[in-house]
């Protein structure tokens, strides 16, 4: 005879099973703002009072004065770190260009210049920096940003060049590949791996990238253990425009989920041309294909669109951003950017709302 349990012990028996989840549950929501939240300091409001805990700033505006304010109003501070962004670097380092498959530099895509990940000097130039951050700040986490091989995604139409294609690169290519490149040249060597390599080589940049992510994990853990390390991500599906987010992006959302603590997808829906639903649908995306049934799963903390472009966002429509970007799986949200909320108080109201009232 089946045998049927009281319900109050079916309870009592999931809930003693599951520990680790509960307090996960009752966690409080992370309700940040990216970019210089000090400007909103500068215009009159406290974070504390706006209902936020956390704030995301730009590493070029972190100092000291920031960051005691910061603390003293409750919020955990995280640091965005410029990771591949290769423009200053470029200036003293021309070794370190990306090169595209006609053997040329590769030109800015739009206002971005990226930079070749396998110069080892630019590697150890970055690791410096970030650890000059973790040795005078006691942050709660950095944010990788700019963590790609260079292209331009935030945009409707986006800029995709075939890179890195230099000497180092298909040399270390050759030897992870093990078979020597054909060809004399570049644009011979870059023919020969696209037309012969491709799956490998795409396989081989994911690698570079996933090293890149490795390295600040490392170093992070090293000095600051209890820190988070975020990575901002472009938020494209597989499938879009060719499949160039792993084929040209290098990303791997997958690989990225088992080395991040925190994934931040780049929900910036008009900059993309994507209706204010995408953003919710792209999470119900990511829970499903990418954290579903995984073991040690990261926490998923979007960074949605507030500012005006290419067109207007009105609050009504930033309210909807936000609400669609708080669904399952997100334990945490911030909005892009400071400049976005000081020029127009009606977004700062609507964040408020939503930052005291909603999300707990």
């Amino acid at each position: 005879m089946l045998r049927i349990l009281p319900i109050c012990l079916i309870l009592n028996m999931v809930i003693s099973c599951q520990p680790v989840q509960k307090e996960e549950a009752t966690a409080p929501f992370v309700k940040g703002v990216y970019g210089n939240p000090a400007t909103l300091l500068e215009a009159g409001y406290s974070f504390d009072s706006l209902g936020m805990n956390a704030v995301f700033v730009r590493s070029i505006s972190l100092n000291r004065s920031f960051f005691d304010t910061a603390k003293k109003q409750g919020c955990r501070v995280f640091v965005e770190f410029p990771t591949l962004n290769g423009k200053e670097y470029l200036k003293d380092h021309p070794e370190a260009w990306p090169i595209t498959e006609t053997g040329a530099p590769a030109e800015p895509a739009d206002w971005f210049m990226g930079i070749c990940p396998t110069h080892e000097g630019f590697k150890a130039y970055r690791i410096s920096q970030l650890q000059e951050i973790l040795n005078e700040f006691d942050v709660d986490g950095i944010f990788l940003d700019y963590f790609h091989w260079h292209a331009q995604f935030e945009t409707p139409e986006p800029i995709l060049p075939e890179t890195c294609f230099c000497d180092r690169c298909t040399s270390l290519f050759a030897n992870d590949f093990g078979k020597e490149i054909p060809g004399t040249s570049i644009e011979e060597k870059a023919s020969w791996i696209l037309d012969h390599a491709d799956a490998d080589w795409r396989k081989w940049r994911n690698k570079q990238l996933n090293g890149w992510a490795d390295a600040m994990h490392i170093t992070l853990k090293q000095i600051k253990p209890n820190a988070l390390l975020g990575v901002y991500y472009c938020a494209w599906y597989p499938e879009d425009f060719d499949g160039a987010l792993y084929k040209t992006l290098g990303i791997d959302v997958t690989a990225l989920a088992e080395r991040a603590d925190v994934l931040s997808p780049m929900l910036f829906h008009q900059l993309k041309d994507r209706p204010v639903s995408w953003v919710g649908e792209y999470l119900s995306w990511l829970d499903q294909e990418i954290l579903a049934g995984s073991s040690g799963k990261p926490e998923i903390w979007p960074i949605v669109q507030a500012y005006n472009n290419p067109g207007i966002i009105t609050p009504e429509e930033f309210r909807e951003v936000m609400v669609q970007g708080s669904r399952p799986p997100a334990t945490g949200i911030m909005m892009f950017s400071d400049v976005a909320l000081v020029q127009e108080p009606g977004k700062v109201t609507v964040m408020k709302e939503l930052y005291q009232t909603v999300l707990k």
